[in-house]
């Protein structure tokens, strides 16, 4: 299988194994705390490097010792409940005197480290890292790949934002830290 066939299905693949996945719900989260570009920015350069690291690595990616890096993987995601828990509420003034929020960059390098590293030994990223082994087509691996990985980080990102605001935000906030707690837990239990 090769061409526009193969592109298709490794995007088909790709899109459905990420939409439940924790990256997802990290871009989802960090778009109701920030601007929607940044954060989709941050997150697209993060996958888009994660699919050149499986495409090169192919097969030999999958040799990783996954417990390690779901490990470090909870507790970064772990860190960040508890960063989140414990931040204080800005007052309408003060994000008023900064204007629409923090800078680009500030939004956008957060999403972008928590996306880099939460994709580490995911699930699509060995897929990726099969498929580019098996049909040796790594281009086409790639955009298929990639296209999936942005296209759920856009939806994720659009619902993130979209929570952001319909919700108040210190309840979105506890909800946040909650759900990441909850993903560092499963990381570190291996049940993810």
């Amino acid at each position: 299988m090769h061409g526009w066939a193969l592109f298709f299905s490794v995007f088909g693949v790709v899109f459905v194994a990420e939409l439940p996945d924790k990256t997802a719900l990290a871009a989802l989260v960090l778009a109701t705390r920030h601007r929607p570009l940044p954060v989709l920015v941050g997150a697209g350069v993060a996958l888009t490097i994660q699919s050149v690291v499986a495409v090169a690595a192919g097969h030999l990616l999958s040799l990783l010792p996954p417990r390690p890096v779901h490990l470090f993987a909870g507790a970064l995601f772990l860190a960040s409940a508890v960063v989140m828990w414990r931040r204080k509420e800005e007052s309408e003034g003060d994000v008023k005197d900064r204007g629409e929020g923090p800078g680009f960059f500030s939004a956008a390098w957060p999403a972008f480290v928590v996306v880099f590293i939460a994709e580490w030994g995911d699930l699509t990223q060995l897929a990726t890292a099969a498929l580019a082994a098996r049909y040796h087509a790594p281009y086409v691996v790639f955009g298929g790949a990639t296209l999936a990985l942005w296209t759920v980080a856009a939806i994720a990102v659009f619902l993130g934002h979209r929570a952001g605001k319909l919700l108040d935000p210190h309840l979105t906030k506890r909800i946040a830290a909650v759900l990441f707690a909850l993903v560092g837990v499963a990381l570190l239990a291996g049940l993810v």
